[in-house]
């Protein structure tokens, strides 16, 4: 609509709306036209910041046929999951569904398509580094911590299946617990878990975190920690980001040295599990120990 407003017949214009001569706009229609300017300005920030992709995505707006459209698309997506399953939804409409908290009013079709493209799956795309995601367009600090968060569940799912079992009568789930935590790390990590005589977890740590193809471990600690929680059993846990998983003549020196060193005090190394992208190797499995 244009913004200047028609007058009556008799208060200062023609009949056509044109102001006659002499006349001009009213003191009211000046001061609300200077407020909407004013108004204009103080929606923009004033601290020179920009806005994220999905900030911008989750400001709110006004209702248009696009929002209708995502909405209809987002309840369609959720229907399919109801009623097929997990199994009837592609890893990018499971990516999209992930994307929604994160990305409440935007289409997150394309946003989850590129992710896709650029890391080749889900699970890569969940895992990957910050600030490679912050790369991807449509991708900002919303979506970075909706994905650290579907990484803790997924951890935190996969550890109560072992936590209170004897872990070698479940080692499907200690696998499993494994590859969830650990095999799309981008730098190699060092795990142990801790067992009581009866074989169920005491404890769960990372003791290091390297380089994208070593991290040092130190025998010594590794004994101290078994002893300070009481443990009569461990399992040697790390990643290669490579995702190969076949132990190298480092790793097989390592694990000798800390058996050895765990073997007088009545510790036992139960395996060495490594894990990748590409699967999982087990020094047991392997014959090493």
């Amino acid at each position: 609509m244009s913004g200047v407003r028609h007058g009556r017949k008799g208060s200062g214009t023609d009949q056509s709306g044109g102001f006659l001569d002499g006349a001009a706009p009213n003191a009211f229609d000046a001061g609300r036209s200077r407020r909407g300017n004013d108004n204009v300005k103080s929606s923009a920030r004033t601290d020179g910041s920009s806005v994220s992709p999905d900030d911008a995505a989750s400001q709110p707006a006004k209702p248009s046929r696009a929002r209708h459209a995502n909405a209809g698309h987002r309840e369609r997506l959720r229907e399919r999951l109801r009623s097929g399953g997990p199994e009837a939804i592609p890893d990018y409409e499971l990516l999209e569904m992930v994307l929604f908290g994160a990305i409440p009013r935007a289409d997150t079709k394309p946003v989850a398509k590129e992710l896709i493209r650029t890391f080749g799956s889900f699970a890569a795309a969940v895992h990957a580094p910050a600030p490679r995601l912050l790369e991807v367009k449509g991708v900002g600090e919303r979506v970075v911590a909706e994905f650290r968060l579907v990484r803790a569940t997924a951890a935190r799912l996969a550890r109560e299946d072992i936590r209170h079992r004897p872990v070698l009568a479940a080692w499907t789930q200690v696998l499993a617990y494994c590859r969830t935590t650990m095999a799309h790390a981008d730098v190699e990590q060092f795990r142990i878990l801790f067992l009581d005589k009866l074989n169920r977890l005491i404890a769960d740590e990372m003791q290091q975190k390297g380089t994208v193809d070593h991290t040092p471990v130190y025998v010594r600690e590794v004994v101290k920690r078994a002893l300070e929680v009481s443990a009569t059993a461990i399992i040697l846990v790390h990643n290669h980001p490579s995702g190969d998983p076949t132990p190298s003549r480092s790793d097989v020196d390592m694990t000798k040295q800390i058996i050895a060193a765990a073997k007088p005090l009545g510790i036992v190394v139960h395996d060495h599990i490594i894990v990748g992208r590409d699967g999982h190797a087990s020094f047991k499995n392997l014959g090493l120990i």
